[in-house]
């Protein structure tokens, strides 16, 4: 029995918690690479005379990223940019606002190490990390491995070709390993153990890709290896920069001790406000066992509890997780998960690998200068959404020659975040409001120019949408807009859809409204129409009004005019504050038909309910007949 088991036994009136471990499959093998500086790489490549240099890139006033000769000199990852020249007075300084270049750099990057992946199962995540599932690789070389020539082994990186690969000594690692092996030993005596053999080859094959990056393209990157995402992740940061590590389990607890000696913040998929909630809970406990943690508190994080001083907590168990992480905002019942975290369990699959993005995402922040009029949203609006508009022609668009979309999205979203308004006492949050609709179909038209479609969108979408999330006319205080499009509906015929790396990424299978509306040209070979005339009878309308008549008037749409000159109306309106905003607003669309009678089509086959007004269609009045009886 446990100590904590003990424990509990002894006590009385306390239930004995049960924690077991959750059992790890090691059947994988996962590849991580996470380039290094990837930002200023960037930019050293572009020009190689920054090289070497202490090279910092900025967005807006603050130092996005570094290189490590500024590390050397004291220069730190997001510091103000002022505090920055302080520390280094010869720190060069370039503007990474424009995403572009380290988007073309990512996916490039990305596109090379797909190439040697056989199920595509080739995960990016940001724009520096990518995840590789080696599994069948790893498994193909494992067989052919001789155990009597392993100096001279040889890694096949095609079951096609055999001579397509690379020579490598079979008797050790590549690179480090964690925990280290003692030198003592024979290294060959690893090879009795199958997971040691499948680890050992990865870590070849992981050397061997980024060799390939840095010779190929200009581009260092640290690895890990291990047998799922989150250990691959985690033991790829332990020798940075430019190297790599392999995670062994050549015992038990080989795994759980490398778990236990991190921060519970620096585990991937543990965010900061779940790991403050459990180190409040855990401190709070310590301190006074009968108080507990308060969700509300904004008390920042202290890094200081690590994985072990959690596990290890007398109550810790799956339960207690659910109840501590039980608070708006987060994932119902996730007690589980973070458990397995603990222990170094993840099963998440690498997701499968596809040209066509899963959301285009377009943002800036306003920390410094918070947008507060309409002219300010507008102008920014304006600015995401043009930047939209071309990053979905770059990234979705096969054949701009052809005007051919691979993909397009259904689904447009704004979102903001405010900060508390001068003088309030609310803590600063970061949750996002956000509103979203149907992405209209000019956005994908390419006939127009971009700057066209971008204000087009811009006046018809995103600030209704803004006015929506905001309706007060001024003092927003944004400090961050973002927009984006999302829900891919893959192309018939694009790469996705007939069976690339990527299908199921982003495809969305056959198109059944497409089916719906092309069914009648292709049945009509095989349709019997009857062309004898069919007498209607004219439905009886019913009105409170006995001389009523049947609507007439035509729909009238809104002009170009109109809706071109809506944004300067809108910020006309707001920044003088007089008027109602119906009167500046674009002629809106008049009808006097009764709004139930256009959802359903002609005038002609509706009749309207005696009892409550509805308009009904006529091969519906019998059913809603029998509603009312029902109800009484």
């Amino acid at each position: 029995m446990s100590t904590a088991a003990a424990a509990a036994a002894l006590t009385p009136g306390r239930v004995e918690i049960v924690r077991r471990a959750p059992k790890r499959n090691d059947d994988r093998v996962i590849l991580h690479f996470d380039y290094d500086c990837f930002y200023a790489s960037v930019f050293e490549n572009l020009n190689p005379s920054l090289k070497g240099l202490p090279l910092g890139v900025k967005q807006k006033s603050i130092l996005a990223t570094c290189n490590y000769a500024a590390r050397a000199r004291g220069v730190k990852k997001l510091m103000l940019v002022s505090e920055a020249q302080r520390a280094c007075p010869d720190l060069v300084i370039v503007c990474g606002e424009d995403l572009t270049p380290f988007r073309d750099a990512s996916k490039k990057l990305w596109s090379a190490l797909r190439a040697h992946s056989w199920n595509g199962r080739v995960e990016r995540l940001g724009l520096d990390e990518v995840f590789l599932d080696v599994t069948d690789v790893v498994a193909y070389n494992q067989e052919l491995l001789n155990r009597n020539a392993l100096r001279d082994s040889f890694f096949h990186l095609s079951r096609q070709d055999p001579e397509n690969g690379f020579s490598f000594d079979g008797g050790r690692f590549f690179g480090c390993v964690q925990p280290p092996i003692d030198p003592r030993n024979d290294a060959s005596d690893l090879l009795d153990n199958p997971l040691c053999v499948r680890l050992m080859l990865a870590s070849h094959l992981a050397g061997h890709l980024r060799h390939k990056l840095e010779e190929n393209f200009g581009y260092t990157s640290s690895g890990g290896i291990s047998t799922n995402k989150v250990l691959a992740k985690l033991v790829g940061s332990a020798n940075k920069p430019k190297n790599q590590t392999t995670l062994l389990s050549l015992r038990e607890d080989d795994v759980q001790n490398f778990i236990d000696g991190h921060k519970l913040r620096q585990i991937p998929g543990i965010g900061s406000r779940i790991a403050q909630l459990i180190q409040d809970h855990v401190l709070s406990a310590a301190n006074n066992p009968d108080s507990a943690a308060d969700p509300g508190d904004q008390t920042p994080i202290r890094n200081e509890i690590t994985t072990r001083e959690v596990r290890q907590h007398p109550s810790m168990s799956p339960e207690l997780l659910s109840q501590i992480l039980d608070c708006p905002g987060l994932e119902r019942s996730s007690g589980d998960k973070i458990w397995a975290l603990l222990h170094g369990v993840d099963v998440s699959e690498v997701k499968a690998a596809s040209d066509i993005p899963t959301q285009i995402s377009i943002e800036d922040t306003y920390m410094a200068r918070p947008l507060n009029t309409p002219a300010e949203v507008t102008r920014e609006l304006r600015a995401l959404s043009t930047s939209l508009v071309r990053r979905m022609r770059a990234d979705l668009v096969v054949d701009a020659s052809q005007q051919r979309w691979a993909a397009y999205p259904k689904t447009l979203r704004l979102s903001t975040r405010a900060r508390p308004k001068p003088g309030s006492a609310a803590p600063e949050s970061f949750s996002r409001c956000s509103r979203s609709q149907a992405l209209p179909s000019f956005a994908l038209s390419l006939r127009d120019g971009t700057d066209a479609v971008a204000e087009r969108l811009a006046a018809e979408c995103l600030l209704p949408l803004f006015r929506r999330l905001h309706p007060e006319r001024q003092g927003y205080n944004l400090a961050l807009i973002n927009i984006c499009v999302t829900n891919m509906a893959v192309v018939a015929g694009s790469a996705d859809e007939s069976g690339g790396a990527g299908a199921g990424a982003g495809a969305g299978g056959r198109d059944i409204a497409r089916m719906f509306r092309t069914q009648e040209d292709k049945l009509r070979e095989w349709t019997v129409y009857d062309t004898s005339p069919v007498s209607v009878p004219t439905p009886a309308i019913v009105s409170d009004d006995i001389n009523a008549t049947p609507p007439t008037a035509d729909v009238e749409s809104p002009t170009e005019e109109d809706t071109g000159s809506w944004i300067e109306k809108w910020v006309e309106q707001e920044e003088e504050g007089s008027g109602e905003a119906a009167a500046r607003k674009p002629a809106a669309a008049i009808s006097s038909d009764p709004p139930d009678a256009d959802a359903w089509g002609d005038g002609d086959e509706i009749q309207r309910c005696r009892l409550c007004g509805h308009a009904i269609p006529i091969f519906a009045v019998s059913a809603h007949e029998r509603f009312h009886t029902v109800g009484d």
